[in-house]
């Protein structure tokens, strides 16, 4: 069974697997660490991961990025508008979810930005099961701490399109604190003073802060704050529009205009970023940018770091809110570990180390800790694996409430209670009671809209209780609602029942023994005392009927078997590609070896026919075989085997008489030279030990 832990990124996702009693994170099919968070159409099939970054400039408007960042958004979403600036493709509506029109197969298609994803997670399936060699099922999948309901929901379906079998969607900054607590052997005990830790986590896209309190074998958060628009993007994005500006006044370009110019100078300028976090300065040199022009430039780090002033002047907002919502001071947190790739850069360094007064600590891989971290929490949740116990408490991102109408018969009912507040450790369940005599709704809403990200709805779902109705006396039924946020960081009501109210006798127990009473006083209260309470007996189960932004079952049904057949077709073509591959590697190597070590075994009308074969199926594979079937390569190449396999089996036949003789050339030497050997032994006879002494004396 495998274990098996994603770092899903905007940019790259990282894979790690549990194995060898440890976590290794394994390399993609061209020995990448981090695959491309890509997603490519083409006439014939797709491009997914590092495929479609291969052909990312030449097919722009049919590759699709920004995957994470646009799961679970309705189309109209103003951060649609934001993510248009990073892709190129067309955003469109599909079933009033984001989604993309791409061609595909030689038509338009729309996908819903959950099928991509699934797509994707399909790509991330073959490579871990292509290392592990095994077929991968259980996975923990990270996600931003600022992931709504919708949002986690998309996440899921999108993994059960792929197979997968989800464990956890686990918060990237919890990940990291769990990889970054169960291997430590000096954490407090639950006695003592925790270990405040805070995480900072500066990706592609996300910058965010948590604060960590670590006990053995435990971790809490204790708060998380979060800049979404805040990461490597954007100081490529302030770069990109720095240089456009250059080379529209230096060499009367301009790259906005142009989608491929645009994005050949951003893989540039994030290049030059990285040379700048270890150098002073750094080269821009592109060739052929756009109209045959080739541009050149420098940039200095003070020039950058200039350019990106707005953006750093922002970096200390989520460090004070974090500290804020956890109520703690600058004092109080006794370790900073950064992760994340762009975390690198010197003047953003500068400004946390300065924030928290402290060195700033690097012990976690900045790029592989989300990865690492997912594994642990898989091979925690499955069965498969022994890893000691390690607690994780995560908490609420917004507070949650539920609404539902108010009955006639309780005119001052409160219609509206706020049950999982910000800050609220996940997972955690609450019981919800009612007072009703007829089946009742309720209705699951984040409780603070305008903290939600862009415009996704606060709504969350709505529960549907059935079966009620009055008890035998013709009063209120007592309902009780199990409301759950689970280790997803999703909402449901997860059962109700029903309980009516008994009364029994319960033993009065004396807290204390009064010394001063008397004996017989004494006596007479050793007498067992009893009273009558009303207890709640749970008498039967309540149905209830959840709408959520997860999707129907049928809807479901129909992108499983959407996404099984492209993986198929895929594959189909994957493996035409290979046989045709074969076919042609087979022409050129029967040719030499016609002319080379098979040239003695064969006679020249032989010779002449398997030339004149390779020469015509090789015209056919340029010309109408360039884009035939599967079928038709293994034809043509079993067309030149058969041919071939006369004289190849003459070859072989000649080279085993070779061996042949060798071997017994072989064995009659060394039957020589031990007949040798024994000669020797049995005319110079080893002394033994007395005779070794004897001629020591």
């Amino acid at each position: 069974m495998s274990v098996v832990g994603i770092d899903f990124g905007n940019l790259n996702t990282v894979i790690a697997v549990a194995r060898n009693r440890g976590v290794d994170v394994i390399t993609n099919e061209v020995s990448n660490r981090a695959t491309p968070s890509l997603v490519g159409f083409g006439p014939k099939s797709r491009y997914i991961g590092e495929a479609a970054k291969t052909q990312e400039i030449s097919n722009l408007k049919n590759t699709v990025g920004s995957l994470k960042r646009l799961a679970g958004r309705q189309y109209g979403d103003p951060e649609l508008e934001i993510e248009k600036q990073f892709i190129a493709c067309e955003l469109t509506d599909v079933q009033s979810q984001a989604g993309v029109r791409v061609s595909y197969l030689g038509h338009k298609e729309d996908f819903a930005f959950t099928q991509i994803i699934a797509m994707y997670l399909t790509k991330i399936k073959q490579i871990a099961s292509a290392e592990l060699k095994i077929p991968v099922s259980d996975v923990v999948i990270s996600v931003p701490a600022w992931f709504t309901d919708p949002q986690r929901r998309a996440l899921m379906d999108a993994a059960e399109f792929a197979g997968l079998k989800l464990l956890r969607l686990m918060n990237d900054t919890t990940a990291t604190a769990l990889g970054y607590g169960i291997t430590k052997t000096d954490l407090p005990l639950a006695e003592e003073k925790p270990r405040r830790v805070a995480f900072v986590d500066i990706g592609h896209s996300n910058y965010t802060c948590s604060i960590v309190a670590f006990k053995k074998g435990e971790l809490q958060v204790l708060s998380t704050a979060y800049d979404r628009h805040f990461g490597g993007r954007n100081f490529d994005k302030i770069l990109v529009d720095h240089f456009a500006t250059e080379f529209k006044e230096r060499y009367k370009i301009d790259i906005h205009s142009n989608p491929k110019a645009y994005l050949r100078v951003a893989t540039g300028v994030e290049k030059m970023k990285k040379v700048l976090s270890a150098n002073a300065m750094a080269p821009l040199n592109i060739e052929s940018v756009m109209n045959d022009v080739d541009v050149q430039t420098m940039l200095k780090r003070e020039d950058f770091e200039e350019l990106c002033k707005p953006l750093l002047d922002r970096a200390t907002v989520p460090l004070e809110q974090a500290l804020a919502d956890a109520k703690l001071s600058i004092e109080d947190i006794d370790i900073v570990e950064v992760v994340g790739g762009c975390s690198r850069i010197p003047a953003l360094k500068e400004k946390i180390s300065t924030f928290f007064n402290k060195l700033l600590s690097f012990t976690l891989n900045q790029d592989e800790a989300v990865a690492r971290g997912c594994t642990w929490a898989c091979a925690i949740l499955s069965p498969a694996f022994r890893v000691k116990d390690f607690s994780v408490h995560d908490i609420v991102p917004y507070p949650i409430e539920f609404t539902w109408e108010k009955s006639q018969e309780i005119p001052d009912e409160d219609t509206n209670l706020t049950v999982f507040p910000k800050g609220n450790a996940v997972p955690s369940t609450k019981i919800l009671t009612f007072y009703r005599k007829e089946n009742f709704d309720l209705e699951a809403r984040y409780a603070e809209p305008e903290s939600l990200p862009g415009k996704i709805s606060p709504w969350i779902g709505k529960f549907s209780i059935k079966n009620v109705h009055p008890d035998p006396k013709d009063d209120f039924m007592i309902c009780k609602l199990k409301a759950r946020v689970n280790l997803h960081g999703v909402l449901n009501v997860e059962s109700g029942y029903y309980v009516e109210e008994i009364e029994v006798e319960e033993e009065i127990k004396d807290e204390e023994n009064n010394d001063a009473m008397d004996v017989d006083q004494q006596a007479a209260e050793a007498r067992p005392r009893t009273r009558k309470v009303r207890k709640q007996v749970k008498k039967g189960d309540l149905p209830v009927v959840a709408v959520t932004s997860s999707l129907d079952q049928v809807t479901k049904d129909i992108y499983t078997e959407k996404e099984n057949q492209m993986a198929m077709e895929d594959k189909l073509v994957a493996d035409t590609e290979d046989r045709k591959n074969a076919l042609e590697e087979y022409i050129y190597d029967l040719r030499n070896k016609t002319d080379d070590i098979w040239a003695p075994f064969a006679t020249e009308p032989e010779k002449q026919r398997i030339k004149e074969m390779c020469d015509a199926a090789e015209e056919w594979l340029y010309g109408d075989g360039e884009d035939s079937t599967k079928a038709a390569y293994i034809q043509k190449y079993e067309e030149l085997r058969s041919v071939a396999g006369i004289i190849a089996q003459r070859y072989f036949d000649h080279e085993e008489e070779k061996r042949q003789k060798n071997r017994a050339n072989e064995e009659a030497e060394a039957s020589k030279r031990a007949a040798e050997m024994r000669k020797n032994q049995e005319s110079n006879p080893t002394p033994g030990v007395e005779d070794v002494d004897n001629m020591v004396d």
